[in-house]
Parts: C-alpha cells; sequence; structure tokens
C-alpha cells in the first residue's frame, strides 16, 4: 500500500479538493498557513507524488500542472483493504467486525443501503 508523510497529504488534499489540475503554486498558496514553505519544497513533493503513481502531470507552457490519479474515496478504500489484507485471512472478519461495531447508527444504516445497492437480492 502507498501511503502518504504528511506534506504530501496536505498536498494530496488540496488536489482532491481542486476540479481542475493544479500548479505548484496554486498549490503552494492553497496550503494551510501556520508554516512557511517553499516554492522548491512543494516541487519536490509533487514529483515525488508523480513518481509514486499518485498524481498525474502534463505540461502547462514551460512548467507542469498536477491532477491526483485516484479521488479521495479510492485512496481510503486502498487503505482499508491493505489494512484488511495486513489482518491476516483468520484476522479478516474480526477485523471487519471490529470497524462495524464502531460505526455510528447512521453510518451502519448507509453502510447497509450502499450493500443492497450492490445486492440488491
Amino acid at each position: 500500500m502507498r501511503t502518504l508523510g504528511d506534506l504530501e497529504a496536505l498536498v494530496m488534499e488540496q488536489l482532491w479538493k481542486s476540479t481542475e489540475p493544479q500548479s505548484v503554486r496554486q498549490v503552494l498558496d492553497s496550503l494551510p498557513h501556520g508554516r512557511s514553505r517553499a516554492y522548491t519544497t512543494v516541487l519536490t513533493v509533487l514529483d515525488n507524488l508523480f513518481h509514486k503513481g499518485f498524481v498525474e502531470r502534463r505540461r502547462a507552457g514551460r512548467s507542469y500542472v498536477y491532477a491526483a490519479t485516484q479521488t479521495r474515496a479510492q485512496y481510503t478504500a486502498e487503505a482499508m483493504e491493505a489494512a484488511l489484507a495486513g489482518a491476516g485471512a483468520g484476522d479478516r472478519d474480526a477485523a471487519l467486525m471490529s470497524f462495524v461495531d464502531q460505526l455510528t447508527a447512521h453510518e451502519a444504516a448507509q453502510l447497509r443501503a450502499l450493500l443492497a445497492e450492490r445486492d440488491p437480492s
């Protein structure tokens, strides 16, 4: 499972929020304030994310613009699946049950509805 570091997660959050590919400057300007970050730092993070397969990039003039290769929901689902796979075959059911036990009544109802949509029989 590919994981995100702290700054990578902040950068991905900005890309997930955007409907259009973002330049390094746009990503830098959209990051939460409170800690000064250099343009080159964000450029390096985006390059690393590109090589890890989290973002795609395309030329826009002399530089690149970046977009996420998957949605936040897809990334979260991948992380959940990796966690379940790490539990081992015998513990997968126990891990799922533990997850379900932590759901609120509303979340459990949502899950039931989604499962019913998937398999209406």
